[in-house]
């Protein structure tokens, strides 16, 4: 994200998985110079659910699983995509090469792409259904709540992750940035 503020994904947004060393430092720099407003570096989805839940944090890097979380639990939440836009990643099934029982992975996988079967997984997870189908046994406020009535507007701000063939690099300015008091 600090990338995106610092301009890095202009023109093209896959620059920012391939940052040269001054671009990490000026994003190190951004980031350290953004510390003293955090309140927690958190480590999962239920942790930031809480830390909103406590009032411990007014604002932070999500997804829509703790947004809908709070919203289940009646807590006055909303989200918003910034002007820089935002990452985000898709999760996947897949059957490994040398599966024993690939037929039975395929009837797993068909079950799970059934528009009822991702309303259900939806309504435990609180993310977007693969099928757009599932739409059809949501209320309204679901279909809002997970944009799905303008998926495409919603996924042209979405910059999905991609490799980074310099991963221990950024790893290592990202643990200098968390190390820093």
């Amino acid at each position: 994200m600090a990338g995106q503020v610092l301009g890095y994904d202009k023109p093209d947004p896959n620059h920012l998985y391939n940052l040269s060393d001054a671009e990490l430092d000026a994003v190190k720099n951004k980031l350290l110079a953004l510390k003293p407003n955090i309140r927690k570096i958190w480590s999962t989805g239920g942790e930031l659910t809480n830390l909103f839940e406590n009032h411990e944090v007014v604002a932070a890097m999500g997804w829509p699983l703790m947004t809908n979380q709070l919203r289940q639990a009646n807590f006055p939440v909303g989200e918003t995509i910034p002007e820089e836009n935002t990452t985000g990643w898709i999760d996947h099934l897949m059957i490994t090469a040398g599966s024993d029982n690939k037929e039975l992975a395929y009837q797993f996988l068909e079950y799970m792409i059934e528009a009822q079967t991702q309303k259900k997984i939806t309504d435990v997870t609180g993310y977007a259904p693969a099928n757009p189908e599932a739409a059809k046994f949501m209320t309204a406020e679901q279909q809002k709540n997970l944009h799905l009535a303008n998926v495409d507007e919603y996924q042209k701000r979405i910059y999905f992750w991609q490799n980074v063939p310099r991963r221990a690099k950024y790893n290592e300015i990202w643990n200098e940035v968390k190390a820093a008091q």
